[in-house]
C-alpha cells in the first residue's frame, strides 16, 4: 500500500517532480508537487486547501521549570538549539495548524537569525533579546516581532509566574501582520516509503547538557517518536501542559560545531553561544522506527537545509511533524538499535 500511495501522489505530480515507487533516494515527493499538502509536513492540509499565511515561528523556553510547556504538539517543525548555560531554548514554526496557547515565550539568541531565514521570510515572535542579537534579527530575511510591544495580544496563564508567564496564540502572531501571505517554500522531502540502507532503532539518546538530557523512545503503536527527560531524579516522559505527550514523526539530530561569541547573555556573564549553520557536518535521521546516517549541507541562509544519504541524494521523511535537535559536536548522541547499543 506504500507504494501504491507513493505510485498515485507521483503520477499527479510527475510535471514537478523525479519521482519513483522503487524503495531509492528518488522515491520522495516536494510538498509543492499537491497544492492541498502542506509545505512544512507532506501531510494533506486542513479542509483540502493549505492556509494562504506565512510560517509562524515562536520562541519557547526549556528550562526546566519552564516546562511544561504549550502548543508543541501543534507545530510543523520544532528545532532545539543550544544557548548559554547548557540551557536549550525551541523555535516552534507554525503553518498549516495553530494553537490557542503557545509558550513561555522567551528571549531570542544569535543562532535563530541563521535557523529562521530558510522558512521564507517568516514571521517570528520573541520576548526581546540583548542588543547584538536584535540587531543580527533585524538584517535577517525575516519578519522581526517582539512580542512586549503587543501587550493586547499576551496570553497569562493562571498558575504561570514570570518569566515563565507570557504566552500567545497563533491567530494573534499572524495577526500582527497579515499583509504576508505568502505560503513557505518545503524545506523537507517526503515520501511513504522507507530510504535505503536504514537501520531498525529502539530509542537513541541526545544529551546537550544537565539541562536537557533527552531520549527518543518508538512506539510502534503511536508512529511516533516519543520525547523522555533523563534528570536526576529519573527518566520521565515530556508532555504538555495539557499533559498530552510530546510525539513526532520524525526526529533529525544534526550535528552542529558551537563556539562562545563576545556578548554575555545574564547577569552571570555567561557567553552567547555561536555557530554557523551554512556549513556541513554529521546527521543521523530518525523515520517509523528507523535510523539514516547522513550529512547536512547549507549553501546559504535563505536556503533550506538539505539532508543527504551517503550517495548524496536527499533522505526522505515520512510525512508528519518534525523535531531538529541541533546539537553541539561536544554534546552525546547514541542509539539502542536491535543489536546494541552505539
Amino acid at each position: 500500500m506504500k507504494k501504491l500511495s507513493v505510485f498515485i501522489l507521483c503520477a499527479v505530480a510527475f510535471i514537478f517532480s523525479s519521482c519513483s515507487t522503487t524503495k531509492d533516494s528518488k522515491s520522495y515527493l516536494s510538498a509543492t508537487t499537491l497544492p492541498s499538502m502542506c509545505p512544512l509536513t507532506g501531510l494533506p492540509a486542513p479542509g483540502g486547501s493549505v492556509p494562504n499565511r506565512p510560517a509562524l515561528a515562536i520562541k519557547v523556553d526549556n528550562y526546566p521549570t519552564a516546562r511544561p510547556q504549550s502548543g508543541l504538539m501543534h507545530a510543523d517543525v520544532i528545532y532545539e538549539e543550544p544557548v548559554e548555560g547548557g540551557i536549550t531554548r525551541y523555535v516552534a514554526v507554525f503553518q498549516c495548524q495553530g494553537s490557542q496557547e503557545v509558550g513561555p515565550v522567551r528571549s531570542a539568541r544569535a543562532i535563530d537569525a541563521q535557523i529562521l531565514p530558510q522558512l521564507s521570510d517568516p514571521l517570528f515572535i520573541h520576548a526581546g533579546g540583548i542588543d547584538p542579537v536584535l540587531s543580527l534579527l533585524h538584517q535577517a530575511a525575516i519578519h522581526d516581532i517582539e512580542i512586549f510591544d503587543y501587550p493586547s495580544l499576551q496570553i497569562h496563564p493562571s498558575g504561570r509566574y514570570a518569566p515563565y508567564d507570557t504566552y500567545i496564540s497563533t491567530s494573534s502572531g499572524w495577526s500582527i501582520d497579515s499583509s504576508d501571505n505568502s505560503v513557505p517554500n518545503p524545506i523537507f522531502a517526503f515520501s511513504d516509503a522507507m530510504p535505503p540502507n536504514s537501520q531498525s532503532v529502539q530509542s537513541f539518546n541526545v544529551d546537550f547538557s544537565w539541562a536537557s538530557n533527552v531520549t527518543w523512545q518508538w512506539s510502534s503503536q503511536d508512529n511516533k517518536w516519543l520525547r523522555y527527560y533523563n534528570t536526576n531524579r529519573g527518566v520521565t516522559q515530556a508532555v504538555t501542559a495539557n499533559g498530552n505527550p510530546i510525539a513526532f514523526t520524525n526526529v533529525i539530530v544534526q550535528m552542529i560545531k558551537t563556539y562562545l561569541g563576545p556578548w554575555a547573555e545574564n547577569s552571570s556573564g555567561s557567553k552567547e553561544v555561536m555557530t554557523n549553520l551554512i556549513s556541513s557536518g554529521p546527521a543521523y535521521i530518525f523515520t517509523d522506527g528507523e535510523m539514516i546516517k547522513g550529512t547536512w549541507s547549507r549553501s546559504s541562509v535563505t536556503e533550506a537545509t538539505q539532508y543527504l544519504n551517503a550517495n548524496g541524494n536527499p533522505i526522505a521523511l515520512h510525512p508528519g511533524n518534525t523535531w531538529v535537535e541541533l546539537l553541539p559536536q561536544t554534546g552525546t548522541f547514541s542509539y539502542q538499535a536491535s543489536s546494541g547499543t552505539s
